[in-house]
Formats: C-alpha cells, sequence, structure tokens
C-alpha cells in the first residue's frame, strides 16, 4: 500500500495551498460520511440479531459483501419468511450498480502506474524510484480495491480531476468505511444481543427506511417514477400470493413502463434535411413574388 500513500503524497506537495485545503474538506466529508454509515451499520447489526439471526450472519456480510443496501435488502427478505435465494437475489439486483462504477473508478482501483508516480514527482520536484512490483502484490491491491468499490467512495473519486488524488479519494473514503462500517455492526451486533426488544427503540423501521432513503434521489425524472410506481403496485398485489422475496424481484417489470425506444438515426438525420429543402421551398416562393430569378 506505500505506493498509494507515496502518490497522496506527492499530490499534496504540488499545491502546497490549495491542496491543503481541499485535503482538510476531503477529511471533514469522508468523516462525516463515515458517521452517518456508521449509524446505519449499528442499526443493521442489532436489528439483523433481533430478528433471530446468527450473529456472525451480519458479520459475514459486512467483510464479504460490504454493500449496506444489498445486505439490508437481503436480510429483510429473510426475516420475512424468504428462502435465502430470494434474499441473495434480491441483494444481486441492487449490487448491479456497482458494473458501472467499476469501470468509472478502474483506473484508481489498482496499483498506481509509473506514469502517475512520474507524473507527481515532476510536479512536486521530487525524485521518485519506483520498485519493481510482484505480479501477485499488484492483483492483490485490486481485489481490495474492487471489494471497497461503493457509492461514497465513486463519488469522492469522481470529483477529483487529478489522477493522484482520485486515488486518494478513493482509496481513503473506501477504506476508512470499510472500517467504521465493519466497526459499526460489530457494536450493533453486541447491542442487539444485549437488548433484545429492539422494536421498543423503532429499530424495526430501519430496513424500510434506509431502502427509502436509497430510493429517493433516483426518482427526479418522470419515466422513473412511474416505473417505481408500477413496480411498487405490481410488488403490494402479489404479496398475498407469492412467497416473501419473490414480489420484490417482480416488481422489476415495472421498468418495462419507463422503457423508451430510442429514435432511428436515419430519422434525426432525415429531420435537418427536410428543414433545408422547406426553407429552399420557401425562398423559392418569395423570389416568386418579387419576381426575382
Amino acid at each position: 500500500m506505500s505506493p498509494l500513500w507515496r502518490t497522496a503524497g506527492l499530490a499534496r506537495a504540488a499545491e502546497p495551498g490549495s491542496t491543503s485545503r481541499r485535503g482538510s474538506t476531503l477529511v471533514r466529508d469522508v468523516a462525516l460520511v463515515c458517521l452517518a454509515d456508521g449509524l446505519v451499520g449499528v442499526s443493521f447489526g442489532a436489528t439483523t440479531v433481533a430478528g433471530h439471526l446468527h450473529w456472525w450472519v451480519p458479520v459475514a456480510m459486512s467483510l464479504l459483501v460490504f454493500a449496506g443496501g444489498s445486505q439490508f435488502a437481503a436480510v429483510g427478505v429473510v426475516l420475512a419468511g424468504g428462502s435465502p435465494v430470494a434474499a441473495v437475489a434480491a441483494g444481486a439486483v441492487l449490487n448491479t450498480r456497482l458494473l458501472p462504477y467499476g469501470f468509472a473508478v478502474a483506473d484508481v482501483v489498482g496499483p498506481p502506474e509509473r506514469a502517475d508516480l512520474d507524473a507527481g514527482a515532476q510536479a512536486s520536484g521530487a525524485e521518485v524510484q519506483v520498485r519493481a512490483r510482484p505480479v501477485r502484490s499488484g492483483w492483490l491491491i485490486r481485489a481490495l480495491g474492487a471489494q471497497v468499490i461503493t457509492d461514497e467512495s465513486t463519488a469522492f473519486a469522481l470529483r477529483q480531476t487529478d489522477p493522484a488524488r482520485r486515488r486518494a479519494a478513493f482509496w481513503g473514503c473506501g477504506l476508512a468505511l470499510f472500517v467504521v462500517w465493519n466497526v459499526s455492526v460489530l457494536l450493533g451486533v453486541l447491542a442487539g444481543s444485549l437488548v433484545r426488544n429492539t422494536n421498543a427503540f423503532g429499530l424495526d423501521a430501519t430496513f424500510p427506511a434506509v431502502l427509502i432513503a436509497l430510493a429517493l434521489p433516483a426518482l427526479a425524472e418522470r419515466r422513473t417514477r412511474v416505473s417505481a410506481g408500477t413496480g411498487a403496485v405490481i410488488a403490494v398485489a402479489l404479496t398475498p400470493v407469492l412467497p416473501a422475496g419473490l414480489p420484490v424481484l417482480a416488481a422489476l417489470a415495472g421498468l418495462v413502463t419507463g422503457w423508451r425506444p430510442r429514435r432511428r438515426t436515419t430519422e434525426r438525420a432525415a429531420s435537418p434535411l427536410a428543414a433545408r429543402r422547406a426553407g429552399n421551398r420557401a425562398d423559392s416562393s418569395i423570389d416568386s413574388l418579387t419576381g426575382e430569378r
């Protein structure tokens, strides 16, 4: 991991004034995100244990899955009486958004390239000796980077324009969230084991509240709201008929209402041509009225 922090150090040395201010802002924003996610992690661990699941279930999910929305969805399906297959399917559907995230931050997930280190050294006036890295070490760093791809780490990385700062923001946010989330879930497991009636604290509303909070930012467009509303109606209508967990998957049929076929390229290309022809006809009509040729 030393090349990562060396790259971040070169970025800080390149712009001493503005970089320090932006660095402090980044640390503050990451700390606030970690605080919010920590509270959610505590509620996740407590509610899972209070739902009579084994203590190692939320701990293992947090270490191996590390996706809050998917963890809430999967555990919610199980606590509602659904099968493990339905729980895994619900979590996998939510995690499909991480695929484009991986493409967006592919340049910072793995170990830093020689060109990035040289560029940082030239900007800071420092000389850096890059030792040959074993292939196995590079794969381990890339695997760890893929594990810490989240909404927050991707957002912080994409806010940066400099490659070195993108890498520092991604790894700083991702590793901090990974540690805070897992520690918070463990604390929630301990709290849920001590306090049996977690419903008295309102933690039974955690799962739907978190899922609604995750969905609200995506409902800005009208087509998205129509699709979401249609999916909700389908899920509610099929709840008395299908086993728990399957109505959520059936709600994906609501995406059909928001689908709109693209116009053909020929039609788009024909529109300017038709406009030019109409303009030529209008010009010829004016010429005929004025007697000009």
